[in-house]
């Protein structure tokens, strides 16, 4: 063998070596004990300002808090890729409208989020979040400047005085500056300014309900950032009301470090690692936030060497519970991932992939799910896993793999239309449309209250709603059996529009790229 095979050779062993090593330390248990571990930081700092409501960022932040299983509607969707340095965006496919609309009841809110990359905040709070805050603010001054010069001085003192609960004080100035954390360099901050007035006139053509916002802000929108290195004086811990602004706090629930530290507790030992909540599919093994909340002390007090075994018991368990009642519950099959040489003896430790039966991707989802009626529409979304035994919906349009059991009396009241994600077939969804457009205009003409649901409820449901909302109805919502949409051709910023509307009511909206390409393919072909 020559020197060269056999340097080859020995680097092959290296890093063998290390990926073993690395499955080891990325193992169940320490991925759980270290959320564990770091939402007790979450904890502290939400008892902080108790009356701030605490939101998740999907999907990583919902694992570091219990409050989010019964507060499920307290998430917001803010992407990293859209604050990195040449992807610089503001998304109105993720506007989170219903964040400021809550921002504004409460006062304020704080949001949850994690990195696993070494840094101290994600990409979605360093940049994302500080543009997002930045653009409403400047949208609300707009829209208030434009309220000034229609409404005359003595109306406006007088629509002051009825609404002085609702409508913004005047005694200070609207900031609009943008604002970003230290480590954000000059350079960066130079080049999101020069996008802002671009990215507010998108908000401002997108039909955005900027008015209930405006009406529900009394101060300016502002982030504020808080990780486990920020020093916080307990006895200077400053009253949120008094702030001349209303406070976005960020709180990054994870250590900044990319090293695995070791720790040791009475029983186990244990690798710490830092954003152990993000890419769930690669470690969770159809556990579920809910799931792990509800049975926390049990899985952490099992150790490293039963841990395994006790969460697939306990996903088996939650599968039984919800296919006794109807509820979707795929059979989950566990598979090791290949380690590129022989067969490692600690096989628990192995990432695995999460398939269902029928191939698919998918994760269990533990906790109860939720309908949203997208206004008067008589049109609502859902998962397949939701409860349609206690809903008031007359028909079902079913896009998930897999069958939902039908309690609806009129067997011709149920469509299933096994539709696939946009990675697994790029032209499902765009075969499937016409089918589901046929079905919907069959019973909304009657005045049948439709459910579209699918797996998620937050990706294809969404998309197919979303046709149906374009196909069949007006500019204002109201069904008119596709007259607008046989007489207008559909744009982009058209779906733009609708899915702004239909994301004021489903906030859990997430639609995939993919898909909505999909959508649009299909009405640009079919509108004249």
């Amino acid at each position: 063998m020559s020197d060269d095979d056999m340097k080859t050779s020995s680097m092959n062993n290296i890093y063998k070596v290390s990926r073993r090593i690395k499955r080891k330390e990325n193992s169940l248990y320490n991925s759980l004990r270290s959320i564990h571990e770091d939402s007790i930081f979450v904890s502290e700092i939400a008892e902080l300002w108790p009356e701030l409501p605490l939101v998740a960022n999907l999907r990583c932040g919902l694992w570091y808090s219990n409050k989010f299983i019964n507060h499920s509607n307290y998430n917001c969707y803010f992407k990293s890729t859209d604050g990195h340095t040449n992807n610089l965006s503001f998304n109105t496919s993720r506007l989170n409208l219903h964040l400021a609309l809550l921002a504004g009841q409460k006062g304020g809110c704080m949001i949850v989020d994690s990195t696993r990359k070494g840094k101290r905040f994600p990409d979605s709070m360093s940049k994302t979040i500080p543009i997002w805050t930045c653009v409403l603010n400047r949208a609300i001054l707009n829209y208030r400047n434009k309220m000034d010069g229609i409404i005359k001085p003595m109306e406006r003192m007088d629509l002051s005085a009825q609404n002085s609960e609702t409508t913004a004080p005047e005694s200070f100035e609207w900031d609009t500056s943008l604002h970003l954390p230290l480590w954000v360099p000059d350079t960066e901050k130079t080049r999101i300014e020069n996008h802002l007035d671009g990215w507010v006139k998108q908000l401002e053509t997108s039909g955005a309900d900027i008015a209930s916002i405006s009406s529900l802000l009394r101060k300016p929108l502002r982030p504020l950032w808080i990780s486990q290195k920020t020093v916080i004086w307990l006895n200077e811990v400053p009253d949120y009301d008094s702030w001349d602004f209303t406070p976005i706090i960020l709180i990054s629930a994870s250590a900044s470090s990319d090293i695995y530290r070791q720790k040791t507790s009475s029983e186990f030992s244990w690798n710490y690692i830092a954003g152990a909540g993000d890419d769930e599919e690669s470690w969770a093994r159809g556990l579920t936030p809910a799931l792990f909340w509800n049975n926390v002390y049990d899985l952490i007090n099992s150790g490293p060497d039963m841990c395994n075994q006790k969460v697939a018991a306990l996903v088996e368990k939650d599968r039984v519970y919800r296919a006794q009642r109807g509820q979707i519950a795929p059979q989950l099959s566990v598979k090791a991932t290949k380690s590129g040489g022989t067969a490692s003896t600690h096989i628990q430790d192995q990432p695995f992939d999460i398939t269902n039966e029928n191939g698919s991707s998918g994760h269990l989802l533990g906790d109860e799910h939720s309908m949203f009626w997208l206004g008067l529409t008589n049109l609502a979304v859902c998962s397949s896993g939701y409860d349609f035994k206690a809903s008031n919906v007359d028909v079902i349009l079913n896009c998930d793999q897999n069958q939902v059991l039908c309690t609806l009396v009129d067997a011709e009241a149920h469509l299933h239309l096994p539709i696939m994600n946009s990675k697994f077939d790029r032209f499902s969804l765009q075969r499937n449309l016409p089918s589901a457009l046929s079905f919907a205009m069959l019973h909304l003409r009657g005045g049948k209250r439709l459910a579209v649901c699918c797996n998620s409820g937050e990706d294809i449901s969404v998309c197919v709603c979303l046709a149906i909302l374009i196909s069949l109805f007006n500019v204002e919502g109201v069904y008119d059996d596709g007259k607008f949409f046989k007489e207008k051709r559909i744009t982009k910023l058209d779906m733009r529009e609708r899915l702004i509307f239909l994301c004021k009511y489903a906030v859990n909206a997430r639609p995939s790229r993919g898909n909505l390409k999909q959508v649009f393919n299909f009405l640009s072909s079919a509108s004249p």
